[in-house]
C-alpha cells in the first residue's frame, strides 16, 4: 500500500531515532500529526505556544547530538516558531522545523494566514523548500534532513494543506548516511604553532564548547604548557570540576578577576574551540593562536598570529606531538608560576563568593553593613539560592538557565561538574528560554533531574507552557529568581548613570500560579528557609516550581569593572534616590516594602 507525504515523513523520523516532535496541532498539520498518533515509538508533545516547541527541538539537539524536530501551522503557527529556530541556527544545533502552508491552489493569492515560508525562513535556515508535489519526497526530506546535520543548523520544510494525505506513486525508505568529518590543519602550521608555543613564557588557554568532546587531550596541552585555562560559559559542562586544575573560570561581564588577569598577564594566547563574541574582553597586544573547526572564525573576534582549522582533539594532539618542550616533572619543563598566580587569585574570588553566598551573610556585622545599603528589606540574596542549588543538585543534572541575571548566578555559583549538562540562549541571548529549554531536555529523560533557572521576566513571557509541563508530567524544577525586575536591563541602565526605568514587573504569586495548574508551588522570602525550600522542591515529585524572592538592587561587579562603570552606577542610584522621594506612586514588592 502506498503511503501518504505525511507517513513518508513520519516514518523517516521514527527511523532517525527522534522520539519526540514539539508544536501546536491544527490545519496542515492534522495529517501529519494523525501520522505520529499512529506510530507507536514517536511522541506528540502539544505546546501552549510554537515558541516553546522550537526551544524545546533545540534543547533536544544540543544534549543528543542528533536531529530536534519541531512543527508550526499555516502562517501564524509558522512565524512564532521563529525566536526558537533561531536560538538553533545561533547555537549551531542541527534542527528540522515542519511548517504548514495554505493548500497549493491558493498559493500566491493572499489566502486567509498565507505566509510566504521560504521568504520568513530565509535568514533562520540553511536550508528550506516547499513540498509542490509527492514525487519530491523522500529526496526532498533526505536533502532538507542531511543538509541540518551536515551544517549543523535549521532546515525548514513547508507542507500545503492538501499535501499531507495525497499517496507517492513512487514509494522507497528514506536513506540519511552521514559520516561526520574529522579535519586537521596543514602539518606545517601545526608545527610553525608549536615552535611559537615553546617560545612562549607565559601562555593561556581560552576553551570553549569546541573543545568539549577533547577534554583530556586540552587537559594534557594546558598541563603541558603549565597554562591557566579560562572558560566560556558553554565549556564550564565538561571542563569544571575538581578534576581540572588548571580552570579559572570565566571571563567578561559574567566573569571574575582572576579570569581576566589570567588572561592579561599571558604573553600568548591559545583560542581553543571558541568563538568568544565580546572583543573588549581580549587583551590587547599578545601572540594569538586560535584552532576552530570553521575556517570563518579564526580572526573574527580578535587578530591571530596562527589561525589552525581542523577538529579541535585532532590538531591539539597533533600540537603535543610537535612541542619540545618537556612534560611536567622532567628537567627543562616549564615554570609554572603563572598557572599557579593564576589559581591562588581564582580561588580567592572563589572563597569570597562563597561567603556572600551563606544565606546566614547579612546577619554578620559585614553583612548588615552591605545589606543597609543594598538590602534593607532583606531579601535573598540570588547568590544564596544559586550556591544552594548548586549544593543539593544531582550530580547528573541538567541546567537550563533564562539570559540575564540567572545565567549570571548560574555561572558563578553552579558548578558542571561530573555529568552535569547546561543549555541556555547564550548565542542568541532570548528571555523566556529556560523553561521550554528544560521540557525538550526533561523529554529525553523523565528520570533525570532537570533544573530550570528562570528569570521572573522570562518565566511570565512563555507561561502558559507550564501546563505543557503539567500535562505531560515532566518534574522539571523550575528555580524562579523573583526579584520583581528586568535585572539585567536595570544593570545595564545604571551602569550607563541612568535611573532604572521600565523594569519594575508587577509579578503575581508564581508558586500561587503553579498551584493552580496543578504542579506542585513553593514560595520563600525568608533566607533562613532557603534550604530547606530548594530541597522540597528536589524531593517532590513532577514539577515544581520553586518561587524565590531575591535581592532586586544585587550588583554583579565584571570582571576588570571601570571607572565610568562605577561613576555611571553612583550617578543612576542619586537620580533613584532623587525621584523616589517624591514619587506617591513607586512600585511596592509583594511584602509591601516600598521601593
Amino acid at each position: 500500500m502506498a503511503r501518504t507525504v505525511a507517513h513518508v515523513i513520519v516514518d523517516a523520523l521514527s527511523d532517525l531515532g527522534v522520539r519526540q516532535v514539539f508544536g501546536v496541532v491544527g490545519d496542515a498539520l492534522n495529517p501529519l500529526t494523525d501520522a505520529i498518533r499512529t506510530t507507536e515509538d514517536l511522541e506528540w508533545v502539544g505546546c501552549r505556544h510554537e515558541e516553546a516547541a522550537a526551544f524545546a527541538a533545540s534543547a533536544q539537539s544540543q544534549l543528543s547530538g542528533t536531529l530536534g524536530v519541531c512543527m508550526g501551522t499555516v502562517g501564524p503557527g509558522s512565524v512564532h516558531l521563529l525566536n526558537g529556530l533561531y536560538d538553533a541556527a545561533k547555537s549551531h544545533t542541527p534542527v528540522l522545523a515542519i511548517a504548514g502552508q495554505v493548500p497549493l491552489a491558493e498559493l500566491g493569492s493572499d489566502y486567509f494566514q498565507e505566509v510566504d515560508n521560504d521568504a520568513l525562513f530565509s535568514d533562520v535556515a540553511v536550508f528550506r523548500a516547499t513540498i509542490t508535489s509527492p514525487e519530491q519526497l523522500p529526496q526532498m526530506l533526505e536533502t532538507a534532513v542531511r543538509t541540518a546535520l551536515g551544517r549543523k543548523g535549521v532546515a525548514v520544510l513547508t507542507v500545503p494543506g492538501d499535501l499531507g494525505e495525497r499517496e507517492l506513486s513512487g514509494d522507497r525508505p528514506a536513506r540519511f548516511s552521514l559520516n561526520a568529518p574529522l579535519s586537521r590543519p596543514d602539518e606545517s602550521a601545526v608545527r610553525r604553532a608549536a615552535e611559537t608555543l615553546d617560545s612562549a613564557e607565559r601562555i593561556t588557554l581560552l576553551v570553549g564548547r569546541g573543545a568539549r568532546a577533547a577534554r583530556d587531550d586540552v587537559l594534557a596541552l594546558a598541563d603541558r604548557l603549565a597554562a591557566p585555562m579560562v572558560l566560556t560559559l558553554k565549556a564550564k559542562e565538561g571542563f569544571e570540576g575538581e578534576a581540572n586544575q588548571f580552570q579559572v573560570g570565566q571571563t567578561g561581564l559574567i566573569g571574575n578577576p582572576a579570569a581576566a588577569s589570567a588572561l592579561e598577564d599571558a604573553d600568548t594566547l591559545l583560542l581553543l574551540g571558541t568563538d568568544f563574541p565580546y572583543r573588549d574582553w581580549y587583551p590587547q597586544g599578545k601572540t594569538v593562536i586560535q584552532v576552530d573547526s570553521e575556517a570563518t572564525h579564526i580572526g573574527r573576534r580578535v587578530p591571530v598570529d596562527i589561525g589552525l582549522v581542523g577538529d579541535t582533539g585532532a590538531t591539539v594532539r597533533d600540537l603535543v606531538r610537535h612541542l619540545s618542550t618537556p612534560a611536567p616533572g622532567a628537567q627543562g619543563a616549564r615554570d609554572r608560576s603563572h598557572l599557579e598566580k593564576a589559581r591562588e587569585h581564582f580561588g580567592r574570588w572563589h572563597e569570597g563568593q562563597l561567603r556572600l553566598a551563606d544565606p546566614a551573610h547579612d546577619k554578620g556585622l559585614i553583612g548588615r553593613i552591605r545589606s543597609s545599603l543594598d538590602n534593607r528589606t532583606q531579601d535573598i540574596r540570588p547568590e544564596a539560592l544559586a550556591a544552594t542549588v548548586n549544593r543539593l543538585a544531582a550530580d547528573d543534572a541538567v541546567f537550563t538557565s533564562d539570559t540575564g541575571m540567572a545565567t549570571v548566578w548560574l555561572s558563578r555559583f553552579v558548578e558542571m561538574r561530573h555529568e552535569r549538562r547546561l543549555i541556555g540562549s547564550y548565542n542568541l541571548g532570548s528571555m523566556a528560554n529556560a523553561m521550554p529549554q528544560a521540557l525538550g531536555a526533561q523529554c529525553l529523560n523523565r528520570e533525570q533531574q532537570v533544573v530550570a533557572f528562570c528569570g521572573d521576566g522570562g518565566l511570565s513571557m512563555l507561561l502558559g507552557d507550564l501546563m505543557t509541563l503539567k500535562t505531560h508530567q515532566l518534574p522539571v524544577k523550575l528555580i524562579v529568581f523573583n526579584n520583581r525586575r528586568l535585572g539585567m536591563v536595570k544593570l545595564e541602565q545604571e551602569q550607563a548613570g541612568l535611573p532604572e526605568f521600565g523594569t519594575v514587573l508587577d509579578n503575581p504569586d508564581f508558586a500561587a500560579v503553579a498551584t493552580a495548574m496543578g504542579i506542585t508551588g513553593i514560595r520563600v522570602s525568608d533566607p533562613a528557609e532557603l534550604e530547606k525550600a530548594v530541597a522540597r522542591a528536589f524531593d517532590s515529585p513532577g514539577p515544581v516550581l520553586l518561587d524565590v524572592l531575591t535581592n532586586p538592587d544585587e550588583i554583579a561587579v565584571p570582571a576588570k569593572p571601570t571607572v565610568e562603570q562605577g561613576w555611571g552606577f553612583a550617578v543612576a542610584k542619586v537620580k533613584e534616590i532623587v525621584r523616589s522621594h517624591g514619587d506617591t506612586s513607586s512600585h511596592r514588592d509583594p511584602r509591601g516594602h516600598q521601593e
